[in-house]
C-alpha cells in the first residue's frame, strides 16, 4: 500500500466542492431536497442537547447500521459526517439536518483519500468525537472456492478500510486528548464457519487490530470499542454481498446451511443504534460488546468450548517448554 503524503491538508470551505477531489467530495447541498424535519424530530433534538453536541464520523453511512447510527446521532442533537461511496440515499437527512450533517463521498479502500477526507471532516466541524468504522461487505463461499481477487477486495473494505480510518483520525483524537473509535465487527468474527470463512477472517483481523489499538490509544484519552452485532435487517447480504462460483461437491453442506440459516430472524438496526448511543455516553465504555441475545449466546458458548479445549490439552501444551 502507498503511504499517504498529505495527512493534514489545509482547511477549506466545505460548502464549495470545486476544489475537492471526487473521491473525497463533501456537500450538504448537491442532493435533492425533501420536507424538513418533523415536529417529533425537532422535539427529540431539542431535548437531547443537554450536553455539548458531539461530532461523529461514520463510514458506510448510507445504508443499514451506518444509516441507523447517523439518524440516531442527529436525533440526539449531534453533528455527523456521513461517509460512503454513494451518499445519495442520505438526501432526506440532508434536508432535515442540513446544518448538522455533512456528506463525504469516500472509498475507504483508498488510503490517501481517507486521510484527505478525515482532514476535511475535522475542518467542517472543528473536531471529531465518535468515529464509527462501519463500512463493510460480505463474502459468501467455501474456502476452496474464493478467488484471489475476491479475497483481496474483501479485506480491502472490511479490514484495511477500518485500519486507514483509524490511522487517519488518531492524530486528531490524540491532540484533543479525547475521542471514541467504534469498530463494527460481527458475531462471525468469533469463529470460522462454513461458507463465511473469509468474512469471519476479515472481521477477526479487525478484532485483533482493534484490541491492540485500544491499548495503544488509552494513555491519550482515546477509547476504542469493538462491537460484534448479530443479525440485523440491512443490505449487507444483498448490495454488499459477493458470492463465489459454487463447486457442486459442497451442495449437501449448502443444503444444511440453508436449513440452519432459514430459521434466523434479523433485528431492527435502530435497536443497535440506540445501544451505541448509550455506549458512547459511558465514562468507561466496554472494549468489546456483543449486540443481540442470539449472538451473545453463540459467542458465550464458543468461549466456553475454547476454554474446555485448552484445559483438556494443558498437559500436552506444557510439554512444549
Amino acid at each position: 500500500m502507498t503511504r499517504a503524503t498529505e495527512s493534514t491538508p489545509a482547511a477549506h470551505d466545505l460548502t464549495d466542492p470545486s476544489h475537492l477531489e471526487e473521491s473525497t467530495r463533501m456537500t450538504t447541498t448537491a442532493l435533492p431536497t425533501t420536507p424538513a424535519a418533523t415536529a417529533t424530530q425537532a422535539t427529540t433534538t431539542a431535548a437531547a442537547i443537554s450536553r455539548d453536541p458531539r461530532v461523529w464520523f461514520i463510514t458506510g453511512a448510507s445504508r443499514g447500521l451506518g444509516r441507523a447510527f447517523a439518524e440516531a446521532a442527529l436525533a440526539a442533537g449531534d453533528r455527523v459526517v456521513g461517509a460512503a461511496r454513494d451518499v445519495t440515499p442520505l438526501a432526506d437527512l440532508v434536508a432535515a439536518y442540513e446544518d448538522r450533517l455533512r456528506l463525504l463521498t469516500l472509498d475507504v479502500t483508498d488510503r490517501n483519500a481517507v486521510f484527505r477526507g478525515v482532514a476535511r471532516a475535522v475542518a467542517a466541524f472543528g473536531r471529531l468525537d465518535v468515529v464509527v468504522n462501519n463500512a463493510g461487505a460480505s463474502l459468501i463461499g467455501m474456502v476452496e472456492e474464493v478467488t484471489e481477487a475476491q479475497v483481496r477486495a474483501h479485506f480491502d473494505v472490511n479490514f484495511f478500510g477500518a485500519l486507514w480510518v483509524s490511522q487517519a483520525v488518531l492524530p486528531y483524537l490524540r491532540e484533543q486528548g479525547s475521542g471514541h473509535i467504534v469498530q463494527i465487527s460481527s458475531m462471525g468474527s468469533a469463529v470460522g464457519f462454513a461458507a463465511t470463512g473469509l468474512y469471519s477472517a476479515s472481521k477477526g483481523a479487525l478484532d485483533n487490530m482493534s484490541g491492540a489499538l485500544a491499548m495503544e490509544a488509552a494513555s491519550f484519552g482515546v477509547k476504542v470499542t469493538l462491537v460484534q452485532p448479530g443479525g440485523y435487517e440491512t443490505t449487507l447480504f444483498t448490495q454488499g454481498l459477493t458470492m463465489t462460483t459454487e463447486n457442486e461437491v459442497y451442495a449437501p453442506l449448502r443444503a444444511e446451511l440453508a436449513e440452519m440459516w432459514g430459521e434466523s430472524k434479523d433485528a431492527d438496526p435502530a435497536k443497535a443504534a440506540a445501544l451505541l448511543l448509550r455506549i458512547v455516553d459511558m465514562a468507561e465504555p466496554p472494549r468489546r460488546i456483543i449486540l443481540g441475545g442470539a449472538a451473545y449466546d453463540m459467542i458465550a458458548d464458543l468461549d466456553r468450548a475454547r476454554r474446555e479445549e485448552v484445559a483438556r490439552w494443558e498437559e500436552l501444551s506444557r510439554e512444549g517448554d
